[in-house]
């Protein structure tokens, strides 16, 4: 008789459900102003003003291809847990966009489900993508309780910047741009890995106080992406052969106040700077993002390309993540480890680099709100 006292290896109690939770973008060109105005709710800024910045969206229709992408995601992790036999269902739910994020926590209440794991689509610390997502769980479920529906205890995966299923992927897609450049530049390609820059005292004060990432200059955010950008660097080089490539974490999607500091260099100011020092390409490798959404598409692809063309400057963009069946299995792994510790089992936490794996809990100190405190959900 087999001993059914010890889990299975694919078991994830305590948690009886997961969901993906994204940012949401417009499906359509009515939705552009209404989605802007949830972006950007309590600021104040006229539909006038939402209609010019929601332009990039109206040169694709519309529609952002965040939502898209989402549903591969999805799919993508539904598929990976059946075929090795995690028995757990996955919800769906943004931030600002339909499926909203109460409205999926509501169906979940519904179904019975009391425990449940969320996959933010963020792999970094920091404000907007850590604990922004965490209060938007905690205004979710207090509207439950408000409804007088059970409240589920939800529990948030650790940052998976450093997971080798995110970071595979990343080499992967680097080599694949720069083998898209001509033969005459390739060797001499340098790479700029890009994410979304942020305010810089966000980014000072991002992670947890604890954090070893916290205490070096820009916080855990600008830390994390360097230990990315790092790892992928060091494994283009061992994998090309071509040594001394140079490469550089910069920023793109800026849109605040032009008073207020925030990180730089831009990634259009930096293609005109090493066309400058006579670099004869780059490859643009957006590590600050999981899917290929409007950011990618305008910013890098749009944007981005036509001033490298203006330049003269050859640039490959590498793909994100996206629904990369390394991934999917990254998360699956990130469920079972969650789940096991939850359990007081030992654990294999797996991480490349010198950070190590994540905290698993957020502080309350935590990639603190630059506005005013307010109360998030998972969290100590």
């Amino acid at each position: 008789m087999s001993d059914t006292s010890t889990p299975s290896p694919t078991d994830p109690a305590p948690y009886d459900a997961l969901l993906l939770l994204s940012f949401g973008g417009p499906e359509g060109p009515e939705d552009v102003v209404p989605f802007l105005e949830n972006v950007t709710r309590g600021r104040g800024i006229p539909k006038e003003r939402l209609a010019e910045v929601g332009k990039h969206y109206f040169l694709f229709g519309g529609v952002s291809p965040i939502n898209g992408q989402n549903r591969d995601l999805l799919a993508a992790l539904r598929a990976d847990f059946a075929d090795h036999g995690l028995d757990l269902p996955v919800y769906w739910g943004n931030r600002n966009w339909a499926p909203y994020l109460v409205d999926t926590l509501r169906e979940i209440s519904d179904a019975g489900h009391r425990r449940v794991l969320v996959l933010a689509t963020s792999a970094y610390a920091g404000y907007s993508g850590c604990r922004q997502y965490r209060e938007n769980l905690a205004d979710a479920l207090a509207a439950l309780a408000a409804e007088g529906r059970p409240e589920p205890v939800v529990d948030k995966l650790r940052h998976f910047y450093n997971h080798p299923g995110f970071v595979e992927p990343m080499i992967d897609a680097t080599l694949a741009a720069l083998a898209e450049l001509p033969d005459g530049v390739r060797e001499k390609a340098q790479l700029a890995f890009t994410t979304h820059s942020i305010p810089t005292a966000m980014a000072e004060s991002s992670g947890a106080p604890d954090d070893p990432a916290r205490g070096t200059p820009g916080g855990a955010y600008v830390a994390q992406h360097l230990e990315v950008a790092g790892l992928i660097a060091a494994a283009v080089t061992e994998r090309t052969g071509v040594t001394g490539r140079p490469w550089e974490l910069v920023y793109q999607s800026r849109s605040g106040a032009p008073h207020i500091p925030w990180l730089e260099p831009d990634i259009c100011d930096h293609l005109a700077a090493r066309h400058a020092d006579g670099a004869a390409a780059v490859v643009m490798v957006p590590i600050g993002f999981v899917s290929d959404h409007m950011e990618v598409k305008y910013d890098l692809d749009t944007e981005a390309v036509a001033r490298a063309a203006e330049l003269g400057l050859p640039v490959a963009r590498a793909a994100t993540v996206g629904a990369d069946p390394r991934f999917a299995a990254a998360v699956r792994e990130l469920v079972l480890e969650r789940a096991a510790v939850e359990r007081g089992e030992p654990v294999t936490r797996c991480a490349l680099g010198g950070f190590g794996p994540g905290h698993d809990v957020c502080a309350t100190a935590c990639c603190p709100n630059p506005r005013a405190p307010r109360p998030a959900a998972a969290q100590r």
